[in-house]
């Protein structure tokens, strides 16, 4: 599939504010899964500096930086990208990884500490429940654990749209029945930490309705499968990840997957209230020849 990308965001501040650097996360990647065929960066007002830098989790960002005062920021990101995967059961486990508990060899086991560790600050006693009773069902088997956690939480939870903020709690989301599609997945994370799972956030595109006019950035999950590499599932889809995902980035914490991230400084008189923010986000997706 190839597909062209215009995304548009629009801070407008009610008066004037100095912005400190901002770090963007807006590039798609480009690997053996997709492929980056044309990428384009405007922005206002114009940059005093602009730098590509990559990641601890190896993504490629983009850090802007400005010196003169603005009541207004727009960030305008265009891309072309081919996805080329459109089986993601295409790969061989290794024999000792298809059942739960995974026996890592040591080494792996290290690497792979920041994409295991709970991200809530104790073990929600609900989730524990939930993810024994899928591990009971499918008697261990990896494949069929990720399957059935993907379609119970597609299957039993509605969706909500929540514009900001942080994740819910997994436990709360499982509890209410109901979330954003970064709620669905630090629930579906948290569960395969549980059980010895490593997992990631991604951000990015999906392909959806391709008549829908108001279309958001999405978010889903990948899996280290020992090999079968990182592997992606969507639970708010119900989907396992192919190639109608174009991907942005990702981590082991939510937090860093943000598209842009930065921070203000508000040019305050005597009396001035903090500055107000409106923030726009216009995005369209088109399916190319």
């Amino acid at each position: 599939m190839r597909y062209q990308i215009d995304h548009q965001t629009i801070y407008t501040y009610s008066q004037s504010v100095v912005l400190q650097p901002h770090l963007l996360r807006l590039r798609p990647r480009s690997n053996g899964w997709q492929v980056l065929h044309n990428f384009a960066l405007e922005v206002t007002p114009q940059p005093t500096g602009i730098a590509e830098i990559i990641d601890l989790d190896g993504n490629c960002c983009i850090q802007i930086w400005f010196t003169e005062p603005t009541e207004k920021l727009v960030i305008g990101v265009t891309s072309e990208v081919e996805t080329l995967q459109d089986n993601p059961f295409n790969y061989l486990p290794e024999p000792w990884a298809r059942q739960l508990p995974i026996n890592y060899p040591s080494f792996l086991l290290e690497q792979l500490q920041p994409y295991l560790q709970y991200y809530g600050s104790h073990h929600d006693p609900v989730l524990i429940q939930f993810s024994q009773e899928i591990l009971q069902e499918v008697e261990g088997n990896i494949s069929y654990f990720l399957s059935i956690l993907n379609q119970r939480i597609y299957q039993e939870c509605e969706y909500c749209l929540r514009e900001n903020g942080e994740p819910w709690p997994g436990g709360i989301t499982w509890s209410q029945k109901r979330g954003s599609c970064r709620d669905f997945s630090l629930l579906f994370m948290d569960v395969c930490r549980l059980v010895g799972l490593a997992t990631r956030f991604v951000s990015g595109y999906q392909e959806g309705d391709e008549e829908q006019e108001n279309r958001e950035l999405h978010g889903w999950v990948e899996v280290y499968i020992p090999g079968g590499g990182w592997r992606g599932y969507d639970p708010t889809l119900g989907l396992a990840v192919s190639d109608r995902h174009i991907a942005l980035v990702a981590s082991g914490f939510p937090a860093y997957r943000a598209p842009i991230e930065g921070n203000i400084v508000p040019i305050l008189r005597g009396g001035d209230s903090p500055p107000g923010v409106k923030l726009e986000s216009r995005l369209s997706l088109k399916k190319l020849p």
